[in-house]
């Protein structure tokens, strides 16, 4: 019998991670915890051959912990099932003894066969990782070359404006843009604005001779016509996520102030003292509900335009969400910049 310990801050997870793993004979789920603190004193306690962890829990320092229970546990099996998936974040915990990473996102099917593939004395990788993996490994060190006016077209789309605001811009016509979109997709191999966009967030070369830091991309930002500063709040018990959100908004205008919060008493303490225009919630706050939290915010702050954001879409908090004040409900995988500029330019006025 394979002894499972299951470790997420977040119990509609690990009601689905045990479900999922009720389907596999000779498994048994002997212990489910929330935070780092529970899982070291459930493997102490429990000694179990598999642990099923996702290393944004609180009071968990990835790298470090992972070092840790690899040291005190070296017969262990331990697979990541993550809704991150940046590659330096996966190379690193491999780096520290995981023998496997799981995407959320992927089919249950995929899970128990990660999970068959780790108690084997494979390693796992989700498929969609594996393949960005491989390809970065294939690729060639060089970029396409462009012509500057295609540069200002694709520094433009990758700030997330559309066809008419690139023309007005650049004081061509939307016909023309259309041509260079054409030309300068095919250039890039890609077929769409979506992936054109992606391509330059892997290679951030194709804009320049050096890579695009920070500080450049600003300058590749132009103001919104706004008539004065947007208060945006994010509501989300990750930190780092918190963090590259707050970076993504700053890039797309600088002239929005970003306020942070992880959980919902921080949120309504924020919306009482600046009253935010904009607010981003996740659906899931550890123990809290992102759905609660948007009741309670509308109430305070009536006028918030309030978008939630989760990596579990699911059609109930689809529902309940828009019946509790949401505006709308988006998959923080397409949370990109076009879709955040988009967000924002609704709410400029």
């Amino acid at each position: 019998m394979n002894r499972i310990l299951l470790a997420d801050d977040h119990s509609v997870v690990r009601y689905g991670l045990r479900t999922a793993l009720s389907e596999l004979e000779e498994t048994e789920v002997v212990a489910e915890v929330g935070s780092g603190a529970e899982l070291f004193r459930a493997l102490a306690k429990y000694r179990p051959d598999c642990l099923l962890v996702d290393v944004t829990m609180p009071d968990f320092e990835p790298i470090a912990a992972i070092r840790e229970i690899r040291a005190q546990y070296p017969d262990m099996r331990i697979l990541v099932v993550s809704a991150y998936d940046d590659d330096v974040y996966v190379q690193g915990l491999l780096s520290v003894g995981v023998d496997g990473y799981h995407l959320k996102d992927q089919p249950l099917s995929d899970l128990r066969l990660a999970v068959q593939r780790v108690m084997a004395g494979e390693r796992w990788l989700s498929p969609p990782l594996l393949d960005r993996l491989l390809s970065k490994s294939n690729q060639q060190p060089s970029v396409p070359m462009l012509t500057e006016r295609q540069r200002q077209i694709l520094k433009l789309l990758y700030l997330g404006y559309d066809n008419q605001n690139i023309a007005n811009q650049m004081g061509i016509s939307v016909k023309t843009v259309e041509n260079h979109l054409t030309r300068l997709y095919r250039r890039l191999g890609v077929l769409s604005r979506l992936e054109a966009v992606r391509y330059v967030h892997d290679n951030p070369l194709i804009l320049e001779t050096a890579p695009v830091s920070q500080a450049k991309l600003q300058e590749y930002t132009i103001e919104m016509p706004v008539k004065s500063q947007i208060a945006v709040l994010i509501v989300d018990d990750n930190g780092r996520y918190r963090q590259q959100l707050s970076q993504m908004i700053a890039n797309i205008s600088p002239i929005v102030v970003v306020y942070e919060a992880q959980n919902v008493r921080q949120a309504l303490t924020i919306s009482e003292q600046v009253q935010p225009k904009l607010a981003f919630i996740d659906v899931l706050l550890g123990n809290e509900n992102g759905i609660q939290c948007t009741s309670l915010l509308k109430k305070r702050s009536p006028q918030t335009r309030i978008i939630l954001i989760s990596a579990y879409p699911d059609r109930e908090f689809h529902r309940s969400g828009l019946e509790h004040g949401a505006s709308a409900f988006i998959d923080k995988r397409d949370l990109d910049a076009i879709t955040i500029r988009q967000i924002l330019a609704d709410i400029a006025y």
